[in-house]
């Protein structure tokens, strides 16, 4: 485990339940043994960190030829980075921006919906957020491929921001709230002068995420590639 706060501890508590071992736990408070040595007792990584330290935590797994699943999210500017050598050396990666299996298919649901609202000119589109007070992210990653996803089917939007009362007609606004120990939730609007239309995530706990973490962790050992919740879960079958 690189990265134990509370998604960490109750990845933890789901691994040790399905009998795994965790040999490695790497907080703030012991950086030096995230190092070669230590990393090789392991089968497989689990990095749930911060955005400032996820690159390196994954390329020093990768330098001993470690599988890594990742969760951390906002470090993506250099994700494609991690790809090329992942693919170069023939490492195994699984990122996902969010674990829970009823998030990606809601993802899903939202791609489908997306491309039937392309149809509907008359239908303004915005996204909801909420999470704990305690997420480093705004917009969450999640909100990110929600809003990505819609940006690719619908012609009458160009990019994504958070919403300002200056946001511009091509701007797929996010609305993104803190509340208290909020797990989770993620609400897409279609609005016209007609009626309006939404679809909801809402977690109700930690662990749809830390199991969809564990799967993964156990899917990819002995593989190699790039991976992501689409294969796990084979939603393009």
């Amino acid at each position: 485990m690189i990265g134990y706060g509370k998604m960490g501890k109750t990845i933890e508590g789901l691994a040790l339940k399905n009998g795994h071992e965790i040999v490695l736990k790497i907080t703030a408070n012991n950086l030096e043994d995230l190092n070669a040595q230590n990393l090789k007792k392991a089968d497989v990584a689990i990095e749930f960190s911060r955005p400032d330290t996820a690159f390196s935590n994954i390329m020093q797994c990768f330098e001993v030829g470690l599988p890594v699943v990742c969760g951390t999210t906002a470090w993506l500017d250099q994700y494609d980075s991690v790809v090329q050598h992942c693919l170069e050396h023939q490492n195994a990666f699984f990122y996902a921006s969010n674990f829970s299996i009823g998030v990606n298919i809601f993802f899903e649901i939202n791609k489908r919906l997306a491309r039937l609202m392309n149809r509907q000119p008359n239908y303004k589109v915005s996204v909801e957020e909420i999470h704990h007070i305690h997420k480093l992210d705004a917009p969450s990653g999640t909100a990110v491929t929600i809003a990505e996803d819609i940006i690719e089917s619908l012609d009458d939007y160009q990019n994504y921001s958070l919403s300002t009362a200056e946001t511009a007609a091509t701007t797929l606004a996010i609305t993104a709230k803190r509340i208290a120990d909020t797990p989770g939730t993620h609400v897409v609007h279609y609005d016209s002068t007609i009626d309006s239309l939404e679809i909801k995530h809402a977690a109700k706990g930690r662990t749809g995420f830390a199991q969809g973490a564990l799967m993964a962790a156990e899917w990819i050992i002995d593989k190699k590639g790039v991976f992501g919740m689409s294969d796990l879960l084979k939603l393009n079958q």
